[in-house]
């Protein structure tokens, strides 16, 4: 049985997260962590008190983290110090943050993906062999979430341009970022051409997705030796 924890656990992601893999008997839930000063620090959820000592994940074999960028920057030290595999799927993190990430996969194995859904790393694939054979299309992106994201561009959405710009050789200028009511998650890729438009797109129904392809890549990254690892390795490259 894999010892859990979960880095956030009072956010939408992280909460989801402790419910699903307590229902998952794969995975015993050893660690719920939050910000040293959440007011939710000392309550319970899930059988489990809240904790504020991001060292206590001494505790499990692997982190799953949707947390914040400063709760992203905590977590690495001790992760390294403990050797504990992680599983980051917080977005919207800083070149600094990111240059920190993976210094810290030079010793301790980290999945870091903006999106850990099947679903989003098929429409990779998919993107990846379009732009291969449209690249005198012009080419656009549009994402869509609730008013809560704080990140525009969605980390999702800078993905699909790196794929895009490796394949096509062009800059992705045209990035259209919707914040609105509840919406999950809606990314769109289109194509266009004088003759025809090819539109590319995946829309979430419920955040279930985003926390079973976490799991699942928890159970794969315990297996792996150190290094900075995606989805598309638990899946298979584009």
């Amino acid at each position: 049985m894999i010892k859990l924890a979960v880095n956030g656990c009072m956010g939408k992601m992280g909460n989801r997260t402790v419910e699903l893999a307590g229902l998952d008997s794969d995975f015993k839930i050893v660690l719920a962590l939050e910000s040293k000063n959440h007011e939710a620090i000392g309550s319970r959820i899930n059988n489990l008190t809240v904790c504020g000592d991001v060292t206590q994940i001494k505790q499990a074999d692997v982190v799953i983290d949707f947390s914040s960028n400063p709760g992203v920057r905590e977590l690495l030290p001790p992760a390294v110090a403990f050797k504990k595999a992680l599983v980051i799927g917080t977005t919207g993190l800083s070149e600094q943050e990111l240059a920190e990430v993976k210094d810290a996969a030079e010793f301790i194995p980290i999945l870091f993906s903006p999106n850990m859904s099947l679903g989003v790393n098929l429409l990779f694939k998919l993107v990846a062999e379009a732009a291969e054979k449209l690249k005198a299309y012009k080419i656009g992106i549009t994402e869509a979430h609730h008013v809560h994201k704080k990140d525009a561009p969605s980390g999702t959405a800078k993905k699909l341009a790196e794929i895009l710009e490796a394949k096509c050789g062009k800059k992705i200028e045209n990035i259209r970022s919707i914040r609105e009511g509840e919406i999950i998650g809606d990314h769109e890729v289109r194509f266009e051409s004088g003759q025809d438009v090819i539109i590319l797109k995946h829309s979430a129904k419920t955040r279930d997705i985003f926390v079973l392809g976490a799991l699942a890549a928890a159970k794969w990254a315990i297996k792996q030796p150190k290094g900075l690892y995606s989805m598309q390795d638990v899946l298979g490259k584009y």
